[in-house]
């Protein structure tokens, strides 16, 4: 989508510095843009990349000087990037009406302007809303209701009764609504403990490929809105992730884990059944937290099991010089030994 320096300043929040006129037409890095592609710089001391870019228009911070491009000036220039991107970036269609070859139940409710792609299954009673558009070879279980525009990839699968809020997208792989791990032994077996719940997932959630969520138990297991799950993330039955938070790839939660609003998780961490993680909260990558473990609120911790970032500094430290010193303690027991 074209844009002029103008227009687009007003859409990100940004002030102009030089040709309100230029045009604009995509996103690049610097060394890949061409005349009307957009880049950006946060900091001076990137400024030669972008002196040397090709693009006319550059999203840069306060204090960084370009001479002779045209500058969208902001104080958090990745940020208004990627809104400018979102603005400028047409995404390509996943599916658009509804293909023959899509099998539909007589009872689904699908929306005028939902897409439904090629060997698509949508089961009885799921409704589809207005502008969501369903990739192929994905199936929707029954008693599914899913929101608007909607971006659900090929080959997903949500199991019946999942619940999907608006501008929700969901990767390739992804299964939604599985059983959860649970069971109780007795009698020499195993026997299964009932997985009677579902799957909520709020508004403006992203889910990456292969990533699996698993149905509640006696309970619910919810994502709340703007949570954004990398791929292959395995969310254990019950477990409640609060408001806008992250969580990297390979990370795994047991079941009922709780965790605030705004939390930030490493990729391949780990989370023992009932851990707690408050608002805010950060959990540096392959960190393991114990089952009922409570991390507050603005924590920053790391290892296992997880400790403050201060402390796993200290220790780790510690760990680096353990071949030194048990090379000092032999000396000092031959010494001592040979009095």
């Amino acid at each position: 989508m074209k844009k002029t320096a103008g227009e687009l300043a007003g859409a990100i929040g940004a002030r102009v510095e030089g040709d309100m006129d230029v045009e604009v037409h995509g996103v690049a890095a610097p060394e890949r843009a061409g005349v009307h592609d957009l880049i950006y710089v946060e900091a001076a001391k990137h400024a030669e990349r972008a002196m040397a870019s090709e693009a006319m228009c550059v999203i840069a911070g306060e204090g960084v000087v370009l001479a002779g491009k045209t500058i969208l000036r902001s104080g958090a220039p990745k940020l208004a990037f990627a809104k400018a991107a979102a603005i400028l970036l047409e995404r390509p269609p996943i599916a658009s009406g509804v293909h023959p070859t899509a099998i539909v139940a007589p009872l689904a409710k699908i929306s005028p302007g939902a897409g439904i792609g090629a060997y698509a299954v949508i089961g009885e009673d799921v409704h589809v809303g207005e502008g969501t558009q369903i990739g192929s070879h994905s199936v929707i279980g029954a008693g599914s209701w899913i929101g608007e525009n909607c971006r659900i990839h090929p080959r997903v699968t949500l199991y019946n009764q999942v619940r999907v809020g608006n501008r929700v997208e969901i990767h390739s792989g992804a299964v939604i609504g599985g059983d959860g791990f649970g069971y109780a032994f007795g009698e020499g077996r195993y026997w299964k403990f009932p997985q009677a719940g579902i799957v909520e997932i709020g508004d403006d959630v992203e889910i990456g490929a292969n990533t699996t969520i698993d149905r509640g138990s006696l309970d619910d297991t919810r994502i709340d809105e703007g949570v954004k799950l990398d791929n292959l993330v395995h969310i254990g039955h019950n477990c409640k992730i609060g408001a806008h938070t992250v969580i990297a790839a390979q990370a795994g939660l047991s079941g009922s884990c709780t965790f605030g609003k705004h939390v930030t998780v490493g990729g391949q961490a780990g989370f023992g059944e009932r851990s707690e993680l408050e608002n805010g909260s950060v959990i540096g990558a392959q960190s393991g937290v114990l089952p009922g473990k409570t991390i507050r609120g603005g924590y920053t911790v790391w290892g296992t099991p997880a400790r403050p970032l201060d402390k796993f500094k200290e220790q780790y430290a510690c760990y680096a010089r353990l071949p030194e010193l048990a090379a000092r303690i032999k000396e000092l027991e031959a010494k001592v030994g040979g009095k």
